[in-house]
């Protein structure tokens, strides 16, 4: 990424193509909490500060790129609500039959005795909550359609809250 053999366009391509879907690999399934969230953004921060370099103030010294600059760069597009666009998946597990096996361990409830402490957050629940965040009323029925449901994942990739 530090090459100057290639340009940042092709550095962005060789980034959203390859090592993005690699780190995100099976991220519908994950339940993410605020650390993991930390994480990510990190990690995609400092593989974007080494594409785009530094940056040389007005007395000549250099400093790394701030994580608002790096934001206006990419255009608020980062792993996060890339990974938080898995609502796309809801979808495909709210359209399917009852009998298939997605669904049936999406609606499952444990029964019998539960460990001590607080309970561990399910899936659904990270979900609802984004899609609380982006005042979305009435989800369950809004899936069963492809098309508006095609337009409400397209707002939650660019959605400022997620």
């Amino acid at each position: 990424m530090k090459s100057g053999a290639l340009n940042r366009s092709s550095k962005i391509k060789i980034y959203k193509s390859l090592i993005r879907p690699v780190v995100t690999y099976g991220c519908e399934a994950w339940t993410l909490t605020n650390r993991d969230e930390h994480h990510l953004r990190i990690f995609e921060r400092r593989i974007f500060r080494k594409i785009f370099g530094p940056v040389q103030n007005e007395d000549g010294s250099w400093r790394i790129r701030m994580n608002y600059e790096l934001n206006e760069l990419i255009g608020n597009a980062d792993i996060v609500r890339f990974i938080k666009s898995r609502i796309a998946w809801l979808g495909h597990m709210m359209r399917m039959d009852d009998k298939r096996t997605p669904k049936r361990i999406l609606q499952w409830k444990r029964m019998g005795m539960r460990t001590g402490g607080r309970p561990r957050k399910r899936w659904i629940a990270g979900i609802e909550e984004d899609l609380q965040i982006m005042g979305l009323r009435q989800w369950r029925k809004q899936c069963e359609e492809r098309v508006q449901w095609k337009k409400i994942i397209e707002k939650a990739k660019t959605h400022s809250g997620l």
